[in-house]
């Protein structure tokens, strides 16, 4: 939870950002981000090798697995999973794999059973992941069903959300997120349900289409009349966090509601503050959740690579109990049929944004100060991947030094002058 001093550090931070005539004092230059990084399929591999495999993944909602011997299948990162609430109420990952002939343990999207059978050959695994029983055990020599059980993933929980992590030796899910953890207890994510969750294909590759919701210099231009008239783009504040997370608190004007339609709701999350309550608040969790945060909604968005130029894009509502009243959704119309107004306009140039980075005149990127949260991102990336791995034709320069990393920021220094 943001305490006192952080919000009064906030509107300073937004006054100095609206009378400023130039980046801050000592804020670095940033160099042009590598055009391969969204066309290369070297880069794409990295992605794929590091970044997915390293990272803390957002992949479900308790309300999706309620009960012992529920479970539901996922691969977003490419990898087939399955998530299972046990018996004994924790929940755990599994490789979607059978240790005899690798078919999967699971087809179905989602369900419930009391034991997970492979349906190639019967074997039966508890909800624990031990292999209990084989067809014909007679025909096997020495099988050890000790060593057999399903192969396990890092598994971890922030209140009621599902985090996977493929990496063995990654720090904790509450390392990861670092002090976000502690300002997001305000938003009781242990008592939000899940209203809503809804899936796109969108042909760009999916940086291209994150990184539309990470910062406000386009938002003149894409949301005129959505987003622009309700956010206060010069007095946005960014903050940069370890890890490659970041957050944005943009105030709307006197008298303007948030850009999102949202929902009348018989409950709202009485601990939240005014930050969240008069701004538009959006963190960005490395690698792939963009969301902003308020009283009545937890809506995070997701972005997930199908190929160098597809990805999958994801929205999720998350809310307090809303009784009898419809689920919220405040990212899609007619139950998921398609995106609101505001989502179209993020989205819909990203098909031709592709083919224009495709094209010999792309180079690469010059980005802006406001646009620092995406120069953040990719220094983090190439920590993960390691610089040493990477060409050094699509490396980009460790330049945003720690000095500018919370809870350190020398912007505050040059608000008391």
């Amino acid at each position: 939870m943001l305490s006192r001093q952080e919000i009064e550090k906030l509107y300073r931070l937004m006054e100095f950002e609206a009378a400023r005539t130039s980046p801050p004092v000592g804020f670095p230059a940033l160099p042009d981000i590598p055009a391969g990084r969204y066309t290369d399929p070297a880069f794409f591999e990295l992605e794929q090798t590091h970044i997915w495999q390293k990272s803390w993944l957002f992949a479900a909602h308790i309300d999706e697995i309620p009960s012992p011997g529920s479970y539901r299948r996922w691969d977003n990162a490419g990898q087939p999973v399955v998530i299972v609430h046990g018996d004994d109420g924790v929940i755990r990952a599994f490789y979607n794999t059978c240790r005899h002939r690798g078919a999967p343990v699971v087809t179905e999207e989602s369900g419930r059973r009391a034991r997970l059978t492979c349906k190639y050959h019967g074997w039966t695994y508890t909800h624990q992941g031990d292999l209990v029983s084989v067809r014909d055990p007679e025909d096997f020599s020495d099988l050890d069903m000790s060593c057999r059980g399903l192969i396990g993933i890092r598994c971890e929980m922030f209140g009621n959300l599902i985090f996977l992590n493929f990496d063995k030796n990654a720090p904790s899910l509450l390392e990861w997120l670092g002090p976000i953890a502690d300002e997001w207890t305000e938003f009781q994510f242990d008592k939000c349900r899940l209203a809503a969750r809804h899936s796109f294909v969108l042909d760009c590759n999916w940086k291209i289409a994150m990184e539309a919701n990470t910062e406000v210099y386009h938002v003149k231009s894409i949301h005129p009349t959505t987003v622009a008239p309700v956010l206060d783009d010069r007095r946005n504040v960014n903050t940069l966090y370890p890890n490659g997370h970041g957050r944005m608190v943009a105030p709307r004007p006197a008298g303007k509601n948030s850009a999102m339609s949202l929902p009348p709701s018989p409950n709202e999350i009485d601990t939240v503050g005014e930050i969240a309550r008069t701004c538009t608040q959006s963190y960005g969790i490395f690698p792939n959740w963009v969301s902003p945060l308020n009283h009545l909604v937890l809506p995070p968005l997701l972005f997930w690579p199908l190929g160098i130029d597809k990805c999958l894009f994801e929205t999720w509502t998350m809310a307090p109990d809303w009784g009898d009243n419809p689920a919220p959704d405040i990212w899609t119309e007619n139950e998921g049929e398609q995106l609101v107004k505001v989502l179209q306009e993020d989205t819909e140039f990203g098909k031709q944004i592709q083919r224009s980075v495709e094209s010999w005149g792309f180079k690469g990127v010059p980005l802006s100060y406001q646009e620092a949260r995406i120069y953040h991102w990719n220094q983090a990336a190439d920590k993960m991947i390691g610089v040493n791995n990477i060409p050094e034709t699509l490396s980009v320069e460790q330049v945003i030094g720690d000095e500018w990393i919370y809870p350190n920021d020398p912007r505050l220094e040059q608000v008391a002058k």
